[in-house]
């Protein structure tokens, strides 16, 4: 039986759309580079800012955000759904982080983060 490891994003911006992210859900932040990676990094002519794959660490599956050259057409096929206290008060704080409100309806609210992928913010049940 297989599970669930990682949800990988696409994204012209790895590091700024994870701290984003890290930023949205509770217990997510982004992994910690160390020594060894910054060096590896660096070898490249790269740092944690520009490193084209950047992990997201939390309770449930790792968010893996990477980097793609040139826009993404056309309406994802997959996207998130989140919940936490008052709708209404995620979604003031979301926007705060970056986010934009798309549309609303009666039990939820579509979100764009800053790179434009949609993601529901659901009422708490």
């Amino acid at each position: 039986m297989a599970r669930l490891r990682e949800i990988v994003i696409d994204c012209a911006h790895p590091a700024s759309l994870a701290r984003f992210w890290a930023a949205v859900l509770e217990g997510y932040q982004v992994r910690a580079y160390d020594e060894a990676e910054i060096t590896r990094l660096a070898a490249l002519g790269l740092t944690p800012e520009t490193d084209p794959t950047v992990m997201v660490d939390g309770p449930g599956p790792i968010l893996c955000f990477q980097k793609v050259e040139g826009p993404i057409a056309g309406r994802s096929r997959l996207h998130l759904d989140i919940v936490g206290g008052a709708r209404e008060q995620e979604v003031v704080r979301i926007c705060a982080l970056g986010g934009s409100v798309r549309d609303a309806h009666p039990d939820h609210s579509v979100l764009l983060d800053p790179e434009g992928n949609a993601f529901c913010v659901q009422d708490p049940r």
